[in-house]
């Protein structure tokens, strides 16, 4: 479980750069609303905590309990449906006193490991119809209960992570060329199916998200979260207009920006800390990301790489996403920004993913 590891191999970096990313975002969130300012903070102490402990378990020991972690996700999962607590027309939390734990948060990092242990096992058997199938099977069962919340943006996100380390574990361009075929079309013909008001797929809510995107003009209602986060994002200009300021031409002082310390958080960022502040935060992430990477890239065996290549995946693509969404490039969703937006569930997961990529990092490949 616990080995002997150098100090020396420990990669500082990555932490200064999450305590740096995080401190800006309890920053940020301060501003957008301070009564989340205390909380945030004890969420960050606990999750460093969380991450140095995970940090110095040997991940191998870890991968070994895959079909106990696949099966704790699948029980959460099902107890958000039967017991959670509902909130915004959706059941994503389970009340834990006084605590509020989103199961879905956890599931990211616990199919990495499980997707990872299982390519490992089975890797000289990754191109082949049988295992693929018996993988898409596993990976859809937890991807459904999620879907079922319902949690449309989670479940994309992790389709695509998921899709990412198979990618990167060896999947052939022929199997991916053929997948893309039949995607481009269902996606299509989805895409037909949706826009149809009657039909009874998404919630009215997912597709009202989703027809906001693409014809704004007959849905101004459901367009004005990220209208007014455009607003904010480019009335900042260069250097935004001060932090924390009270100008009352500020579209957050105007209560114009929804959930300001959680989806929305960039818009905030833009803001007040303008196009300098919204790079600053985009560099430290990508930087996070790189770091996960060259991990993965010494990594002294398949599982290793994997859960680099799938924390780097999560943290890049979810990044991608919510900033998207705050400018207008995709439909809402509902995601939030990796360790800067307010989030207990969340940014204690996203440690406990670092603390395994740190673990890796602390075993490397000796004949590399």
């Amino acid at each position: 479980m616990f080995k002997k590891y150098q100090l020396r191999s420990y990669n500082f970096r990555l932490v200064i750069l999450l305590i740096v990313t995080s401190v800006y975002g309890i920053a940020v969130i301060n501003s957008a609303d301070s009564s989340y300012t205390i909380k945030q903070c004890a969420g960050l102490l606990l999750s460093l905590f969380v991450m140095v402990v995970v940090s110095l378990i040997d991940y191998n020991w870890l991968l070994r309990f895959y079909w106990i972690m696949y099966a704790l996700n699948f029980v959460l999962l099902v107890l958000v449906l039967a017991l959670g607590s509902e909130s915004k027309g959706a059941q994503r939390w389970i009340n834990i006193g006084g605590f509020r734990f989103q199961p879905s948060e956890l599931t990211k990092i616990l199919l990495i490991m499980f997707t990872a242990k299982l390519i490992s096992l089975y890797k000289d058997r990754l191109n082949t119809a049988r295992f693929l199938i018996v993988l898409a099977v596993l990976l859809l069962v937890p991807i459904a209960l999620i879907l079922m919340q319902p949690n449309l943006s989670t479940t994309i996100l992790l389709a695509l992570i998921l899709f990412t380390i198979i990618f990167c574990a060896g999947l052939s361009y022929r199997i991916m060329g053929i997948a893309l075929l039949c995607i481009v079309p269902v996606t299509i013909i989805l895409g037909i199916y949706i826009s149809n008001p009657n039909q009874k797929l998404l919630k009215d809510y997912q597709r009202n998200r989703i027809m906001t995107f693409f014809e704004p003009e007959n849905n101004e209602d459901g367009a004005y979260q990220q209208k007014y986060s455009v607003q904010a994002i480019g009335s900042g200009q260069l250097s935004g207009k001060g932090y924390n300021n009270d100008a009352t031409t500020s579209v957050k002082n105007g209560n114009f920006v929804s959930e300001p310390q959680t989806d929305f958080i960039f818009a905030i960022i833009g803001e007040e800390l303008g196009f300098v502040g919204c790079c600053g935060v985009i560099f430290l992430l990508l930087l996070i990301v790189i770091q996960c990477i060259l991990i993965g890239l010494k990594a002294k065996d398949t599982g290793g790489r994997i859960i680099c290549g799938g924390v780097a995946a999560l943290i890049g693509i979810q990044s991608f996403i919510n900033i998207s969404v705050a400018t207008l490039i995709l439909p809402n969703t509902g995601l939030s920004l990796p360790f800067v937006s307010y989030g207990l569930t969340s940014v204690v997961c996203f440690f406990m993913g670092i603390g395994l990529v740190l673990n890796v990092g602390l075993q490397p490949n000796k004949y590399q």
